[in-house]
């Protein structure tokens, strides 16, 4: 258990930064969004690569299906979702959308196993259960409509995304250079989308706090958060590691009170404490407990290949 603890830390730290965030981002309401996520992915890659040369670590280029692998991890976790974080937020209460990333760890239960070669646990899939609860109860429930309830569930499929993608080259690249491939490649698409949606002129128009709140987006969400969640599902592999996200609607609330909002109400309390309570059945030692390999990448595609066609069949009997 204590070779876990290190792990753990690193993910719950990370989704803690993660949690932070939403109060910050309510700063950048009014600016450029393509434009700033393009700096905020610019600026961590930066960083990133500059850590990768103080320590000593090389940052290996992709080859073959890699580049499919972190196109999906940039594609999913980081545009899509942003996407429809702002298309739902158009048709559905935040809550909504809160309650939908916090389902988040109970397919990472069952699906992160399959594709690391192993067999779900059925006590993680328990835990799952009961943090989803949790965090749940922390965003509370909104409204929402047709349209709002789709989004939704791209936002869903797109957090989910952005660790189960990541599964197949963490083997290879590890923390570090999935974190650093990731980021200069968002970087590219936001740019694009910021010269022709915003202007070549668009940074300029960032006010001091948009830089400031576009700095922690990218040093502690990003460059900092990035290494730390995927060193988390490195190590503990991503169904034990997506109990931790449970921690960011909890940060959010805290970050929430800190920045002048209100005090939380019994429901986020009684939140709080399903939540630690899904962390302490999750973590709690046993066989299950054991650090989980990252398998290599061609087992990863036929443990994949296996999802699909389960899924396939799954859905032709229905």
């Amino acid at each position: 258990m204590k070779t876990n603890l290190l792990p753990a830390l690193a993910g719950a730290t990370g989704m803690a930064f993660v949690g932070g965030s939403v109060a910050v981002s309510g700063f950048l309401a009014d600016a450029p969004s393509l434009t700033v996520q393009s700096l905020r992915y610019a600026v961590a890659c930066l960083l990133l690569m500059l850590y990768a040369r103080l320590v000593g670590k090389r940052v290996v280029r992709p080859r073959g299906a890699e580049w499919l692998w972190l196109a999906g991890v940039v594609a999913t976790g980081m545009i899509v979702f942003n996407v429809a974080l702002v298309q739902g937020s158009k048709h559905a209460e935040p809550a909504v959308l809160g309650v939908a990333v916090a389902c988040v760890p109970l397919l990472l239960a069952v699906a992160g196993p399959l594709l690391e070669g192993q067999t779900p646990a059925r006590r993680l899939i328990v835990a799952a259960l009961v943090v989803t609860a949790g965090a749940a109860l922390v965003q509370g429930f909104g409204r929402t409509d047709g349209i709002g309830l789709l989004w939704a569930l791209v936002t869903f499929a797109c957090e989910a995304g952005f660790t189960l993608l990541a599964v197949p080259v963490l083997g290879r690249h590890g923390p570090l250079g999935v974190s650093a491939h990731s980021t200069w490649m968002a970087a590219v698409a936001f740019g694009l989308g910021g010269l022709f949606g915003e202007g070549p002129t668009a940074a300029l128009r960032l006010r001091l706090d948009d830089v400031l709140a576009g700095v922690y987006l990218a040093v502690a969400v990003t460059a900092v958060a990035f290494v730390l969640w995927y060193t988390c599902v490195q190590r503990l592999g991503s169904a034990r590691a997506g109990l931790l996200t449970g921690i960011a609607p909890v940060s959010a609330a805290a970050v929430g009170v800190a920045v002048g909002g209100p005090m939380p109400g019994l429901a986020v309390w009684l939140g709080i404490g399903v939540v630690a309570a899904g962390l302490a059945l999750g973590f709690r030692p046993g066989r299950s407990t054991a650090q989980p390999p990252v398998a290599p990448a061609g087992d990863v595609v036929m443990a994949a290949e296996r999802v699909v066609t389960a899924a396939g069949t799954a859905a032709a009997k229905a």
